[in-house]
C-alpha cells in the first residue's frame, strides 16, 4: 500500500503555547507511515508517550471524518528539536497512531473533538479554533505532496495533551455540532 498519513503540527494556538513553541507562519507538516497504525494503545516501553487527540480525514471519492491519536515520544521529540533533526523517531514509531472508524458528515465547519481519559474530559476543540482550516490544508497538502484516495490527514491537536500510563482508559469522539458522529474507546497497555 502506498498511502500516507499527513500530520499537521501546531494548528491550535493554545497547544502551541502549551508546548512553548513558536507560532507557525505556514502549516507544519510531518508524515507517519501506515506501519505506525495500531488497533491498540501500546506503550513503547523505552520512552514516555504523550497522547494528542485529533480530527482526522480519510481522503476518497467522499471525504470522511474520524478520530485519531497522534502519539508522541515527547522527550525524544524535544531532543530531536534541540538538534534540528527530523521528528520521525518521536512520531512514526510502531503504534504511533490509532483511529476510530471514518464516517460521513455534512458540515466540516461544525466538526469538533472530545477526548476523555479515565472518564475525565481532557481535550475539547473544533474546526473553528484551527489556525489552518481543513479545506486550506487539503489544497496545500495536494499542492506539495499530493493526496490519494486512502490517505489520512491528521489536522493537529488542541491543548490538553499529556502522558499515557498503562491502564489508562481513553475515549475519542468526533462531533458535528452537539451530535456524536463516531467514538472509540481504548485501554493503554
Amino acid at each position: 500500500m502506498n498511502n500516507k498519513i499527513v500530520c499537521v503540527g501546531r494548528n491550535y494556538v493554545e497547544h502551541v503555547k502549551e508546548l512553548n513553541n513558536k507560532m507557525p507562519s505556514e502549516p507544519v507538516y510531518f508524515m507517519k507511515p501506515f506501519s505506525s497504525i495500531s488497533d491498540d494503545i501500546k506503550l513503547p516501553g523505552y520512552s514516555p508517550m504523550h497522547y494528542e487527540g485529533e480530527i482526522c480525514f480519510l481522503i476518497g471519492e467522499t471525504l470522511k471524518v474520524g478520530f485519531g491519536f497522534d502519539f508522541t515520544l515527547r522527550e525524544v521529540q524535544s531532543e530531536l528539536k534541540k538538534k534540528g533533526l527530523p521528528w520521525e523517531r518521536a512520531k512514526a514509531f510502531k503504534g504511533a497512531a490509532v483511529f476510530s472508524d471514518f464516517v460521513y458528515f455534512e458540515n466540516i465547519d461544525d466538526l469538533g473533538l472530545e477526548v476523555y481519559k479515565n472518564g475525565e474530559l481532557i481535550q475539547k476543540a473544533g474546526v473553528e479554533l484551527m489556525i489552518y482550516k481543513p479545506e486550506f490544508l487539503f489544497e496545500d497538502i495536494e499542492r506539495i505532496f499530493g493526496l490519494n484516495d486512502g490517505d489520512i490527514v491528521m489536522t493537529g491537536t488542541p491543548k490538553g495533551v499529556g502522558v499515557v500510563n498503562r491502564g489508562d482508559e481513553f475515549e475519542g469522539r468526533i462531533l458535528e455540532g452537539d451530535k456524536v458522529l463516531v467514538s472509540k474507546k481504548w485501554t493503554a497497555h
